[in-house]
C-alpha cells in the first residue's frame, strides 16, 4: 500500500500546491480590487448575448468551436495524468503512441488556427 500511496504523493502535492494558490489568488483579488460597479457591470450577461433575446437567434459557429477545443484539450489532460504517473515502467510503443496523439491535437490545434477559428471580431 505504501507504493501506491507514494507513487500519487507527486500529484497530492501538486494538487494541494494549485487548490493553495488558488485560494490565495482570489482571497488577494477580493482585498485588493477596486470595486466599482455601474450598471453595464450589474446587467445579467451570457455567451456573448443578451440574456433576453430572441431564443431562435442563430449562435455564431466559433462558440462551438471553442467548445470543441475545451473538451480536445480537456481529453488530453485526462490522458496525460495517468500516462505521466506510470511513464517509467511504460514501453515505448506505449511512449510513441502518445506521442502521435499528441501530435495529432497539435496539428488539429494548428489548424484551426491557420484557419480563424479562434480570431474573434
Amino acid at each position: 500500500m505504501d507504493s501506491v500511496a507514494g507513487s500519487f504523493l507527486p500529484i497530492i502535492i501538486f494538487v494541494g500546491i494549485a487548490v493553495a494558490l488558488g485560494l490565495v489568488l482570489m482571497l488577494s483579488a477580493m482585498v485588493i480590487a477596486v470595486r466599482n460597479p455601474d450598471q453595464e457591470k450589474n446587467s445579467i450577461y451570457e455567451c456573448g448575448f443578451n440574456a433576453f433575446d430572441d431564443a431562435r437567434m442563430k449562435f455564431d459557429v466559433r462558440f462551438y468551436l471553442v467548445a470543441i477545443l475545451f473538451i480536445i484539450f480537456d481529453l488530453e489532460i485526462a490522458f496525460l495524468f495517468p500516462w505521466g504517473v506510470s511513464f517509467s515502467e511504460m514501453s515505448m510503443t506505449a511512449f510513441w503512441s502518445m506521442m502521435v496523439f499528441l501530435a495529432v491535437l497539435t496539428v488539429g490545434f494548428a489548424y484551426e488556427w491557420k484557419k480563424g477559428a479562434l480570431e474573434w471580431e
